[in-house]
């Protein structure tokens, strides 16, 4: 199922359970094969904040 399109908080989360839903049913995740849940969780949310122009880590800014 494609990912939607956007960057708030609703739309990432709701492509990271499309993406540990569809790995339930088919078991690749684009193109990796994670063997664990973890693993999965991992790849979907680095999966979706790409896809939603985001960082896993906070931008530090000084002031």
């Amino acid at each position: 199922m494609p990912l939607r399109k956007g960057s708030s908080h609703l739309i990432v989360s709701s492509n990271i359970k499309t993406r540990v839903d569809d790995w339930k049913m088919d078991g690749p995740i684009g193109t990796s094969h994670p063997q664990t849940k973890k693993k999965a969780i991992k790849q979907a949310v680095a999966i979706a904040l790409t896809k939603a122009g985001k960082s896993r880590n906070p931008v530090t800014r000084l002031s």
